[in-house]
């Protein structure tokens, strides 16, 4: 009668070129030099070693990009777009021409809309988040319907509201 002998969960094959090493088993070291060395380690320890090797490249950051909560966008009141269009009016005025940014810098806070572009998650296109900034407005194009903050270019239709932090000059 032969008896099966596997490697794992596959049956060894009758030629198996490491047969001999195979049913050595594992080598046992008690009280010799090299058991005093490397104690053994149990499993979690083990597990602790290649934490920090990701097999998956970019995998945790992919999942983390899963837990930002997007929102659909939200619908200016009335009320909100008129005070949001006199604000605008003003700060146009106050970034008429370069040396006016320069001698009387008008600091603002703004809240603005900035759609998902996360091409792999649900909300990609049809939700977003919205995003604060605090800095000098360079410039307000009414053509363009745009609005500079320091470096940061935000249309018209993605603002939601500003609030000017430094005092207003007339």
């Amino acid at each position: 009668m032969t008896q099966t002998v596997s490697i794992g969960l596959v049956p060894r094959p009758h030629d198996f070129k490491y047969a001999r090493i195979a049913d050595m088993g594992r080598p046992v070291h008690e009280g010799d030099y090299f058991s005093i060395r490397h104690p053994k380690m149990n499993c979690a320890k083990r597990a602790k070693i290649f934490a920090p090797f990701a097999a998956l490249r970019g995998f945790d950051f992919e999942i983390l990009c899963k837990d930002v909560r997007y929102e659909e966008k939200r619908e200016l009141t009335v009320q909100k777009t008129a005070a949001l269009n006199e604000t605008l009016l003003y700060l146009q005025n106050a970034a008429a021409n370069r040396h006016m940014v320069v001698e009387h810098p008008v600091t603002v806070t703004a809240e603005y809309y900035i759609p998902c572009s996360d091409v792999n998650h649900e909300a990609y296109r049809k939700k977003g988040s919205y995003i604060f900034i605090t800095g000098i407005v360079q410039y307000v194009d009414a053509v363009a319907k745009t609005i500079r903050i320091d470096d940061t270019v935000i249309t018209f239709e993605d603002l939601y509201g500003i609030t000017l932090s430094s005092p207003q000059t007339g």
